[in-house]
């Protein structure tokens, strides 16, 4: 979905809680991963990966000047002959420690993927869920998204709000400036002449 279709959907859902609710978790991921540098797991379940969200998300830390927002797709079915960013597989999470970001995209909620994700929050990885909601995925995770089934939205449609709303959150693209720069800059201020008094 590209961004004249976000704009045509979010035109059409002005008026209903979906707006809030997107730009909300588009908020706490985005905080999530900037306030520890990175560290962006995604994962879908074996029935159901992400990676169209990768996608976009990955287009939107380009976008908007934030690299931590790009993913590092896991996937549970990752062979080592795939590309290097499809061959993450589901030990990834296991590895995943304090400062890491996990966010879960699960329709359904498989016994072994909330062992996987349950073992990641005890390691100190923030989770946060995207999916149908009030089942054990939302009851560990930090936050929440319900896209409950019958919704007016399906669970594609609410990933592209929230990509889209992740890459627009926070403002203008942040620009790290070296030590360098901000000494050279600090000699100006105080090498500078004073004012001219009014």
């Amino acid at each position: 979905m590209d961004a004249v279709r976000v704009a045509l959907l979010r035109e059409v859902l002005a008026g209903t809680e979906w707006l809030g609710a997107t730009r909300r978790f588009a908020g706490v991921l985005r905080g999530s991963v900037v306030a520890h540098g990175g560290g962006l797991l995604l994962v879908g379940t074996p029935e159901y990966e992400p990676w169209h969200l990768a996608a976009h998300l990955v287009d939107e830390a380009a976008w908007s000047g934030t690299p931590e927002l790009a993913p590092t797709l896991v996937r549970h079915h990752a062979r080592p002959s795939d590309p290097a960013h499809l061959s993450v597989g589901p030990g990834r999470i296991e590895e995943a420690r304090r400062g890491e970001t996990l966010l879960v995209v699960a329709p359904e909620e498989p016994a072994q993927l909330l062992e996987r994700v349950h073992a990641a929050r005890r390691a100190g990885v923030t989770v946060l869920a995207l999916g149908a909601g009030g089942g054990e995925l939302s009851a560990m995770a930090h936050d929440t998204l319900a896209v409950p089934e019958g919704a007016e939205l399906d669970l594609d449609s609410v990933q592209h709000l929230v990509s889209a709303a992740a890459g627009e959150n926070g403002g203008p693209p942040r620009t790290r400036r070296s030590f360098r720069d901000r000494l050279s800059r600090l000699a100006e201020i105080l090498t500078a002449p004073p004012a001219a008094p009014w």
